[in-house]
């Protein structure tokens, strides 16, 4: 599965837990199109490619749907995820609800100033950056968000990936990247979200629309 088409079955996912919140059975392709922004064809083609199959009128059951794709995208129990720096993006993370439908759990917080691990405010424990690699392993945790200034983050990624962390979301204003693995080991995953580059490309394309892929 390549990563276009990960995006897309991902959103094929969200939008049907979001139906069946709403009571629905059943959905059509152009149904998951409309939330996925492509083709009703690119979907049937998707689901094809997965050995998805619906009725011709009847469409797809949304349960089954569900319980399907969730195999696919590796869901299964919730899982814990971390936030590593604890400002103004690390608090909208953690007061975010939105992760909870996808199985996805902001279990803890970790910042170096005092007066934000102290505060007993936040929705979630926020814990002094001595005690990343023990929470860590007693929270299961294999994936954590990085919001640190762009001066602390290379430092925060190694010390989340000596402590176990295998999945890394970056958003702090550098690029971070997976170090080469030894031993056969899988490589961990880093993303990077430069929210300025991207709002830079959104102006750039506004410019020259001629120039949008």
């Amino acid at each position: 599965m390549n990563s276009d088409m990960l995006v897309r079955i991902t959103r094929y996912y969200r939008a049907l837990n979001r139906l069946r919140a709403i009571g629905l059975e059943k959905v059509f392709a152009h149904n998951l199109a409309d939330a996925a922004g492509v083709s009703a064809t690119i979907v049937r083609k998707d689901f094809s490619l997965l050995e998805i199959h619906g009725q011709k009128r009847g469409g797809y059951e949304i349960t089954d749907l569900i319980e399907r794709i969730s195999r696919i995208l590796g869901k299964g129990d919730p899982q814990n995820v971390i936030v590593v720096g604890c400002g103004r993006i690390g608090k909208a993370l953690m007061h975010y609800s939105g992760f909870e439908p996808d199985g996805i759990r902001v279990v803890a917080g970790f910042d170096t100033d005092p007066m934000v691990y102290s505060d007993v405010s936040h929705p979630v424990p926020v814990y002094p950056m001595s005690r990343l690699e023990e929470m860590v392993e007693a929270l299961g945790v294999n994936v954590g968000i990085i919001t640190v200034p762009e001066s602390a983050a290379a430092d925060t990624a190694e010390r989340l990936l000596e402590a176990g962390v295998r999945g890394i979301l970056n958003f702090s204003p550098i690029t971070l990247k997976p170090k080469p693995v030894q031993n056969g080991e899988a490589p961990a995953v880093i993303h990077n979200i430069n929210i300025a580059l991207e709002l830079e490309q959104i102006f750039y394309q506004l410019q020259f629309p001629e120039k949008r892929s």
